[in-house]
Order: C-alpha cells, then sequence, then structure tokens
C-alpha cells in the first residue's frame, strides 16, 4: 500500500478533538467489558482489523474470555452475554450501520435498561469507535 496521510501530524487539533473525546470516555461510568464490547463489534462491522486487534488484546486484559471474543460477531446465537450487553451490542449495530437508522425497538430496549447519563456514554463510545475505525482504515493502520 502506498504511503498515505497521517492525520495526528496533518491535522493535529482535529485529532486532539478526537483525543479529548476518547479520554472522556475512558473516564466514564461505563464497565471495562462495555467499552471492549463496543469496541469490537463495531470495529468487526467496520472491518478494522488495526481496531480489532487492539481491542480484543484490551479485553483480554480486562478479563474478558477468548469464548465470548470468539463469539462476538455471532452474539444474537450465543447465550454468554448479558441481557444488558446484548441491548449494547443492538444498539452498536445499529449505530454503526447508521444508514438503516436506529429504531425505535432496539433505542427503547437500552433506554429501558440504562439511565440517561449511561445510554449517553455508550452511544458516544459507539460514535468513537466508529470515528477511529473510519481514520485506521482510510489511512491505511495496519494490524500487526
Amino acid at each position: 500500500m502506498k504511503s498515505r496521510i497521517v492525520i495526528p501530524q496533518a491535522a493535529p487539533e482535529a485529532y486532539q478533538a478526537l483525543m479529548n473525546l476518547e479520554k472522556y470516555i475512558a473516564t466514564t461510568s461505563l464497565t471495562s467489558t462495555h467499552k471492549e464490547l463496543i469496541k469490537i463489534r463495531a470495529s468487526q462491522i467496520n472491518g478494522c482489523a488495526f481496531c480489532i486487534n487492539m481491542h480484543t488484546a484490551d479485553a483480554r486484559k480486562y478479563g474478558e474470555t477468548e469464548q465470548r471474543i470468539y463469539l462476538l460477531s455471532a452474539w444474537r446465537e450465543a447465550d454468554v452475554y448479558t441481557e444488558e450487553e446484548k441491548a449494547i451490542l443492538a444498539l452498536t449495530e445499529e449505530v454503526t450501520l447508521i444508514s438503516n437508522h436506529v429504531s425505535d425497538e432496539v433505542y427503547q430496549n437500552a433506554a429501558r435498561l440504562f439511565d440517561d447519563k449511561y445510554l449517553a456514554e455508550i452511544i458516544l463510545t459507539i460514535i468513537t469507535i466508529n470515528s477511529w475505525n473510519r481514520i485506521a482504515i482510510t489511512t491505511g493502520l495496519r494490524a500487526v
């Protein structure tokens, strides 16, 4: 692959703004499990090998099991995720595939399970990982 733009060098202020959002997410009340499930699932949907590699490693560090990581792309057919995790994964998929819109059913299910602050943190985490996926894929970051 030919060399591509390096966003932090070309647009450092914009990159820093996204980093600040990532720093905010690190301070939220979201559990490490919830954060990493969001980041892995969105990255799978987007086909971002760089982010899948990073976040599966992070998930393992936080105690996530191999089984749950392997089953994540088929979470609907797996009985290893909680009701809350399934709501988060459904919302992650619909926000990531936003052209299909976020259904009232998926949104209301998440809203029923989480308070407004936690739900906002979930949504912001989904949006942020989708931004990172797009930067990594567009600029040619590779998993090693």
